[in-house]
């Protein structure tokens, strides 16, 4: 019955399209009633078909589409997705995520899997999590190998080389079908969350890891599933003992934020590699993020032996320590109680505490007092046999062109050469459309000074839709940083920044 209506199917396509009996073979298909309603069945159908010129696959309801490849992707979402009915699920129940789906397999002799594998690379199942070769229930001596279920239909599926070598080894190209059951351990998080969470909800699978903790920043409507998403997040992720959302924007005086356990441990002290340092430190009550490794290696690289660091905003001292290990001067400040106890802590551990001196002061009180202190001795009259550079870093992007003022008039006497004056490294959030240009005017007018011409900016990252992080790059004129200086005045030029990237990169 079924064999007839394919048959007259084929001959209703092929009188007006002109295609011969040479390019469908009907017979060839074999399809039996008992299997007309097998995917396994269609899909070998499908296949025959999809090598006919001008024959394409409808719409899914009807078994054919005219995107071949979009069906595809489809139904191996479908396939190894968990079971619908999890659907809206917010406590997690791992014994719901079972489900059985049908593979094709090929029987071969256990003695000659390893060899025969690493022929079939194509054709064999790549899912992880999943064994490509099982035991065969019915035979112990020999193995099951799985195969790709939506490119292996039939023995026509193999390739001229992948049979060569079936035939060298004696093995029967036949494939059978297998029932694998698979388990909440086979997915996938972002396929747990996606099959969890309602449907065309953005799905939570990117977190910040700190040591043992991942830090996620949950959405409104990924609340009511929070808990189950953090469970998900330590089941997937071998070393994560703890999961916290952030529940408040970080605090401008501390830079820590209030969290929430979702899941696991209530332990936040922690450990972290960073550019081959280590780092300890309370992440409930210090600033840490891991998405700014690059940045403290690009600063680091900017410094050479023997040169001076004012770290404004420290923290617990991933700029400073990689700088002190350079064999540089480092003067390193945070207002944090707890960052400056772990700030002292780290420069132990690192064995860099002689060459860092640490402050718990207000950045302003730190850029007039003890900065002020070391540059008038760096910039006064001995200052022309210096040969060493002075940077500053202000990593403190809510607020840091704020303490830019502090510049203003903080050396006395006449200016040096102005190739010794300090370069500031100052971190800015923007949401302008052209955020370099924005960073440098609003620096530009707390100084009171243009600074387009001579300045640099670096994209750092982009924090949020529509928000960047930047750094703005500058040398300080003579001009701001002395008393009784005037813009217009016989001062010393000031040379260019080397150019990073401005905001005609953007």
């Amino acid at each position: 019955m079924v064999f007839l209506l394919i048959n007259s199917f084929f001959r209703i396509l092929w009188r007006p399209f002109g295609f011969s009996r040479r390019l469908l073979k009907v017979e060839s298909c074999r399809i039996t009633e008992a299997e007309s309603l097998s995917p396994l069945a269609w899909a070998s159908l499908i296949q025959k078909l999809s090598r006919t010129p001008g024959i394409f696959l409808l719409d899914q309801r009807k078994r054919f589409s005219t995107m071949p490849e979009i069906e595809t992707n489809q139904r191996d979402s479908e396939l190894f997705s968990p079971p619908s009915d999890v659907r809206g699920m917010t406590e997690l129940d791992r014994t719901a995520f079972k489900k059985t789906v049908t593979i094709p397999v090929l029987k071969v002799r256990k003695e000659i899997v390893n060899k025969l594998m690493r022929s079939l690379k194509r054709a064999a199942l790549q899912r992880p999590g999943i064994k490509r070769v099982i035991e065969d229930p019915e035979d112990e001596e020999s193995r099951l190998i799985m195969l790709d279920p939506y490119k292996m239909f039939t023995d026509d599926s193999f390739e001229k080389g992948e049979l060569s070598i079936l035939k060298q080894l004696n093995v029967n190209p036949q494939i059978s079908k297998y029932n694998l059951e698979l388990t909440y351990e086979n997915f996938k998080s972002e396929e747990i969350l996606k099959a969890v969470l309602p449907e065309g909800q953005d799905v939570t699978s990117g977190f910040s890891r700190v040591g043992h903790i991942a830090h996620l920043n949950l959405r409104d409507h990924q609340l009511p599933y929070k808990h189950l998403i953090g469970q998900v997040m330590i089941d997937k992720n071998p070393g994560i003992t703890s999961v916290v959302n952030k529940i408040n924007n970080i605090d401008n005086t501390y830079r820590n934020f209030q969290m929430e356990v979702l899941s696991g441990e209530e332990n936040m002290m922690t450990k972290v590699r960073e550019n081959n340092y280590t780092y300890e430190f309370d992440f409930s009550k210090v600033y840490w993020n891991p998405r700014l490794s690059t940045e403290h290696s690009r600063i680091t690289e900017l410094l050479k032996p023997g040169d001076v660091l004012f770290d404004v905003f420290a923290g617990v001292g991933p700029f400073a320590i990689p700088v002190a290990k350079k064999n540089c001067t480092v003067f390193a400040n945070d207002l944090n109680p707890e960052s400056h106890k772990w700030l002292l802590h780290n420069c132990k551990l690192n064995k860099v505490d002689q060459k860092v001196k640490v402050f718990n002061l207000d950045g302003k009180d730190f850029l007039q007092g003890p900065v002020r202190e070391e540059l008038m001795q760096q910039l006064g009259p001995l200052s022309k046999e210096r040969k060493h550079a002075v940077h500053i870093v202000m990593n403190l992007p809510a607020k840091a062109i704020e303490f830019l003022s502090a510049f203003k008039s903080l050396l006395d006497g006449q200016p040096c050469g102005s190739e010794l004056f300090p370069i500031v490294h100052c971190y800015s959030f923007s949401k302008d459309a052209n955020p370099a240009k924005d960073v440098q005017q609003r620096a530009g007018t707390v100084l009171g000074i243009s600074l387009e011409a001579c300045s640099s900016v670096h994209l750092v990252r982009n924090v949020a839709p529509n928000k960047e992080m930047l750094c703005i790059t500058f040398r300080i004129p003579a001009a701001i940083l002395y008393k009784n200086q005037t813009l217009n005045g016989d001062n010393h030029e000031d040379p260019p920044i080397k150019r990073q990237r401005t905001d005609k990169d953007f």
